[in-house]
């Protein structure tokens, strides 16, 4: 695993939206990346058309000709198990006249049939059925031209499905790197497998995506921004400490922090507020992970909180909870967020209780903890509108030095530093590239 602190190779980045200057370690980000709608067009072309995006996880169609229907990078999805088992992605769209096809958000069917002219399918994406079709011409060629149009690949990890709109590029597994094995320390939490929980989390946030990205890396917001929770922890007996806090660079975008002594995990580390029953329940899934993993990788799984980041759109929150949550972009201000809570499937219904009510109190969209991101998100949107167009110094830029002085030395990455916002962004300007209307260009 590579530390958020390896020195970074001095090179010149994709474009001048980003300014790195190791002479005076300064680390400065032009904020028409958030408000540019060319930037965003170039986002949508450059990074979530060539990239692996998360789309969902396999335990969300657990059935034969189960699907749901989503729209990643814009592009409205069906998310299907087809008749034999495998899991397919179509687009949601009758290759008839274009109409969209799965009308409801999620549903079980043998078939999928398009109401404008009753076009049928299978949910392998064959023609199965069309009104009057004496009047066509059934050849093969023809066949095959009317089958649903398939997003180009599709592939797993630990049951995260990721999608490509790519033809070529890079395999999941090189897109992962080493945030694959951080995945599978979720879903190593249970013998019996792990599942999301049936229904979603879905809110809007009036800020652009990468304020989402940057919150989450961002340790330094924590005690100031949830300053009531965590007053609460410390009236419920948890000692909460900023030691022990750090930063990692995952490589390709990725990025995660671990967090000691910042809360409880169900099943892995008992706080009082859990009650006493959960602490035999986490003493005895300890023992049997230890069995099962070895006591070396049991402690690394189980003893530290952790937050990654799996570029461009995957956060998984291993806090109290585990929490999968879902970036898609819809403008350069306006971002969608989808929720899924990832839990053992054996788990029974009182830890399941407590599991939920416990991750609704920080992550959920009413706790204490994300309703303050978002107006920290949406905070900065507006804020950033005051010094658009000003280009004297760096009045419009947004500063992310903090730390660079400890990658210089070499010392292990902090939380509480913005090494984690760095990795991203050297890789979000080396994906993106130059755009029309950079920082350079509006000088000129």
């Amino acid at each position: 695993m590579t530390q958020s602190t390896t020195q970074h190779v001095p090179e010149r980045l994709g474009n001048d939206f980003v300014r790195e200057d190791w002479d005076n370690l300064t680390f400065r980000v032009d904020r028409e990346a958030y408000r540019s709608a060319e930037v965003f067009a170039a986002e949508r072309e450059r990074v979530w058309m060539k990239t692996w995006v998360y789309l969902g996880h396999e335990t969300e169609i657990p059935r034969n000709n189960d699907y749901r229907v989503r729209v990643i990078a814009g592009k409205p999805l069906i998310f299907v198990r087809d008749n034999e088992g495998k899991i397919r992605v179509f687009l949601n769209s009758c290759p008839h006249r274009g109409t969209t096809l799965c009308r409801e958000a999620e549903g079980n069917s043998r078939h999928l049939q398009c109401f404008y002219h009753a076009w049928t399918f299978t949910t392998s994406g064959e023609i199965a059925a069309i009104p009057g079709e004496d009047a066509y011409d059934f050849s093969r060629d023809f066949r095959d031209s009317v089958k649903l149009r398939a997003v180009p690949r599709v592939d797993s990890h630990e049951g995260f499905v990721f999608i490509s709109f790519a033809e070529e590029g890079p395999s999941l597994e090189e897109h992962l790197g080493a945030a694959a094995d951080v995945i599978s320390m979720a879903t190593e939490q249970s013998a019996a497998g792990m599942a999301a929980v049936p229904g979603i989390q879905r809110y809007g946030i009036k800020g652009n995506w990468k304020l989402a990205v940057e919150n989450a890396m961002d340790g330094y917001h924590f005690a100031p921004t949830h300053n009531t929770f965590v007053g609460y922890l410390r009236e419920t007996g948890f000692h909460v400490t900023d030691d022990d806090q750090y930063g990692y660079n995952l490589g390709n975008g990725h990025s995660m922090l671990v967090l000691t002594g910042h809360n409880g995990r169900l099943g892995m580390l008992w706080e009082p507020r859990f009650g006493e029953e959960e602490k035999e329940r986490t003493r005895k899934t300890r023992e049997e992970m230890a069995e099962r993993l070895g006591r070396e990788r049991a402690d690394t799984v189980g003893d530290a909180s952790r937050i990654l980041f799996v570029f461009p759109n995957l956060l998984l929150f291993d806090l109290e909870a585990l929490t999968i949550r879902q970036l898609e972009p819809l403008a350069a201000g306006e971002t969608d967020v989808r929720a899924w809570q990832y839990v053992p499937t054996d788990e029974s219904d009182q830890a399941r209780e407590i599991r939920l009510r416990t991750m609704a109190s920080f992550v959920g969209p009413g706790g204490l903890a994300t309703p303050d991101d978002i107006e920290a998100y949406e905070a900065v949107q507006r804020g950033i509108v005051a010094t658009a167009g000003d280009r004297r110094g760096i009045n419009d830029y947004s500063d992310m030095s903090r730390g660079m002085i400890s990658e210089v030395r070499g010392e292990k990455g902090r939380s509480i530093d913005e090494g984690q916002m760095r990795t991203f962004w050297r890789h979000w300007s080396r994906a993106v590239g130059e755009v029309n209307g950079s920082a350079e260009e509006d000088q000129s």
